[in-house]
Order: C-alpha cells, then sequence, then structure tokens
C-alpha cells in the first residue's frame, strides 16, 4: 500500500482509486436530450464521438470549457453532470481538512 505525505498529514493513496472511473451522469443527461454520442461530440467541436464516450464511460473528464458546454447543451449545472463525483470529492475534502486542522493543532 502506498502513502503520500501531504502538508502535516498522510494520506492514503488508495482512496484515490475510486477516481478511476469518474462517476457521471453525462449519458442519462444526452439520452434525455435525444441526442446520440455524435450530435454531442459534433456540437462541441470534437472530431471523434469516441472522446464523448469516453468521457461517459468515466473512462476520462471533460475540460472546464467542454464541461460547461455539455451543461448548457444538456440544460443543467455542470456539478449535475457530475453529482457522484462532487459528493466523493466534498467527503474527500472534510477529511482531508480535519487531518490537516488536526496536524496543525499539534
Amino acid at each position: 500500500m502506498l502513502f503520500m505525505r501531504v502538508a502535516f498529514f498522510t494520506i492514503n493513496t488508495m482512496d484515490y482509486e475510486m477516481y478511476r472511473c469518474i462517476p457521471n451522469t453525462l449519458r442519462k443527461y444526452r439520452r434525455a436530450s435525444g441526442l446520440k454520442q455524435q450530435d454531442v461530440a459534433a456540437m462541441l467541436g470534437i472530431k471523434s464521438s469516441s472522446r464523448i464516450s469516453r468521457w461517459e464511460k468515466g473512462e476520462g473528464i471533460p475540460n472546464l470549457v467542454n464541461a460547461m458546454k455539455l451543461a448548457i447543451l444538456y440544460r443543467s449545472m455542470v456539478d449535475s453532470l457530475f453529482v457522484d463525483l462532487l459528493h466523493n470529492l466534498r467527503e474527500e475534502m472534510r477529511e482531508t481538512q480535519e487531518k490537516f486542522w488536526a496536524a496543525k493543532k499539534k
């Protein structure tokens, strides 16, 4: 098991395994919009729909501009497209802050 030293505390790198598949609702929103992956790729100016497929499968994540374009296209908010990821990150940051402040008090 690997550990990283960050600031004043240690983080177990196994915690980051959950991000190997990035949770999202992109496919749900695309289908609800009645669009194909090829349609979305064309509207975003992306040559291949395989990138859209990878995003939907959680194998990658769009950059901020493309995430915003997707939110506009799907008439949603960016955080709605990645609600589970947002929840996981909030929990992770809460734990990180607790460890940080506990170490700082020592």
